[in-house]
């Protein structure tokens, strides 16, 4: 059932777990994250980035995505990630999307809240959710789906977190529904240890009263997954190491079987590889390791 991110992450902050969003730039990737959350019986995010309009066009992936959502036998909330400009939210909200996110995160702080301002006045209309960046998360450059590439470890990373203080105000002043943060995690594969500041984190949390979304949430280890969920994240992006699982399986495939090999066969391939990486993500999501 097609459902939307405040209805979705609402219930997550109730129950103390996160949501995972699942980039979705292909039949296979989106069939995998819905069928994983169908098999597992949780709530599922579809999200389809601006990034990935070259991949699939959003007039042809948003329809998919939206008629997944709602066929599917649990809540889906069709996501629009990392959209740039009002008319790209327009568009997503016209195909049918629950939930936009709008990122003027590099823009001055003034500018980002006249954009995401201007954004949340318009999508309410339609009772659409927002989800708006403060701070930078930056990208690894591998796999990652923002041009901003710095080294997470780098000194004056810090620069790029979001301020605890400023993002009550931030919040406040927007009106959205949820609120990515920058606490340490990058886009892409991780090529070093992530440094997190799970203490901001949580600071950010207590002062916006609003879930936290934590882009870059690939590649974790399962306690810090843990520590971020009991600190506030509610919303848990998640797209790298799902594409990696599935062009894995394809290339042992191919390693292993001799030819000839059709494409067909590689579509199935990856679409399970990429559903069982998505369910081991959506268990520890669920916040029950520890239970």
């Amino acid at each position: 059932m097609l459902v939307t991110l405040k209805e979705i992450l609402s219930k997550a902050d109730e129950g103390n777990y996160a949501v995972g969003a699942f980039n979705s730039p292909t039949l296979e990737s989106a069939r995998a994250a819905v069928e994983a959350a169908e098999e597992l019986q949780v709530p599922v995010i579809l999200s389809h980035a601006e990034v990935h309009f070259e991949l699939t066009p959003l007039e042809i992936m948003g329809p998919i995505l939206v008629n997944l959502a709602e066929k599917a036998s649990v809540p889906v909330a069709v996501h629009l990630d990392h959209g740039s400009s009002l008319d790209v939210v327009k568009r997503a909200i016209e195909t049918g999307f629950s939930s936009v996110m709008i990122d003027a995160s590099h823009m001055s702080y003034e500018e980002n809240i006249r954009i995401v301002s201007e954004v949340v006045d318009f999508a309410h209309q339609y009772q659409v959710s927002v989800e708006a960046e403060l701070g930078v998360i930056t990208s690894s450059g591998i796999g990652g789906e923002e041009t901003v590439s710095e080294n997470c470890e780098s000194d004056g990373a810090e620069e790029y977190y979001t301020d605890p203080e400023v993002a009550r105000d931030f919040v406040k002043r927007t009106n959205i529904d949820a609120l990515a943060a920058s606490f340490g995690t990058v886009h892409g594969i991780y090529m070093k240890e992530p440094n997190l500041d799970f203490a901001r984190l949580a600071s950010i949390y207590k002062n916006i009263e609003k879930p936290v979304v934590m882009h870059g949430g690939s590649g974790l280890r399962v306690d810090e997954y843990v520590r971020a969920i009991n600190a506030g994240v509610r919303k848990i992006n998640y797209y790298s190491y799902v594409a990696r699982a599935g062009a894995e399986a394809v290339t042992e495939f191919i390693a292993k079987e001799a030819p000839p090999h059709f494409y067909h066969d590689f579509t199935v391939l990856a679409r399970e590889a990429m559903k069982q990486d998505i369910k081991r993500a959506m268990e520890i999501f669920m916040n029950k390791i520890n239970a």
